[in-house]
């Protein structure tokens, strides 16, 4: 028990909150853009995974950092727009057009990254770059909190930075009372003059580009290279994250803190010599067990309604 707390109450512990809660933050605020115009985004994971091999890729293709950041983002977007165009304008199910770019972006990333690193499983043969980390001045000095907050990578801090411009966006932006008033009730505000489509595809879009910083940081901050399937389950963590968090960015995040911390969790207890496989299912049992105080919390709700 004592090295058990030992691990826990360190900077060394806090920091690592906040490393594996960064593409979490992403994720889960795309969800919220989405969700809030009436159009669930769950290609969230695949969105992220095209990005981290994106950005591995033109990081590498290019010898820039920030070329891989700025592809990433481009191309979660693009799939972003994909899923808009087909399921908003030719009314494919976004279910099933959702489930269509994740089974896409598993197969396709290893298939390039095959071409590319002739490799199917890492691109450890590829030279691609890396986000710088942030060294934050004088707050780098205190003892114990300077380590715990000082030193992430930039993306780390741009995540916060997405969980204010997610609510500021939604709350204090024209762009925002259209997003919500067409989640609400479309055909009102089809009536008042605002373009429904026009509306939810931007959120789609803007739901791919948290994606795309999302997945950037699996590849260019978390890790330095592109792995199959690195993202492992990230972007559905993202959205039990939302949901529990009702779709307000500040409950979102919130809770995809608490996930961070189990995650974080089941690293430090991994040094412990728990066995991996048990340590593994920590953040999805957390998961699962978040969802179903959300399902309670809602059919009791429902029942007094």
């Amino acid at each position: 028990m004592n090295s058990f707390a030992s691990l826990i109450f360190t900077s060394d512990f806090f920091y690592s909150i906040f490393r594996v809660t960064t593409p979490l933050l992403f994720a889960s605020m795309g969800a919220v853009l989405s969700d809030v115009a009436g159009v669930p985004n769950i290609a969230l994971e695949g969105m992220m995974l095209i990005a981290a091999f994106a950005g591995m890729y033109f990081s590498y293709l290019f010898q820039s950092a920030v070329a891989g950041l700025l592809f990433a983002v481009l191309c979660a977007a693009l799939a972003a727009g994909v899923l808009a165009f087909f399921t908003l304008y030719y009314k494919t199910n976004i279910i099933l057009g959702g489930i269509a770019i994740n089974s896409l972006a598993s197969g396709g990333t290893i298939f390039f990254l095959y071409l590319t690193a002739h490799d199917k499983g890492t691109s450890v043969a590829l030279t691609s770059k890396v986000l710088p980390n942030i060294n934050i001045p004088f707050i780098e000095n205190i003892p114990v909190i300077g380590p715990a907050i000082s030193g992430h990578n930039i993306l780390t801090y741009l995540s916060i930075l997405a969980v204010v411009f997610t609510y500021l966006l939604l709350k204090r932006t024209s762009l925002g009372y259209h997003i919500r008033a067409v989640g609400e009730k479309k055909e009102a505000a089809d009536s008042v003059g605002i373009s429904v489509l026009k509306t939810q595809s931007i959120a789609l879009i803007l739901s791919g580009v948290m994606c795309g910083f999302g997945g950037a940081f699996m590849s260019m901050g978390y890790v330095s290279w592109f792995s199959r399937d690195m993202v492992s389950g990230r972007g559905w963590i993202a959205l039990a994250a939302e949901a529990m968090g009702m779709q307000s960015a500040i409950g979102t995040a919130a809770t995809s803190f608490l996930f961070g911390i189990t995650d974080a969790l089941s690293n430090a207890v991994a040094t412990l010599g728990w066995p991996s496989d048990l340590v593994k299912t920590i953040p999805y049992c957390a998961t699962l067990l978040g969802l179903t105080i959300f399902s309670v919390r809602a059919f009791r709700k429902n029942k007094k309604l």
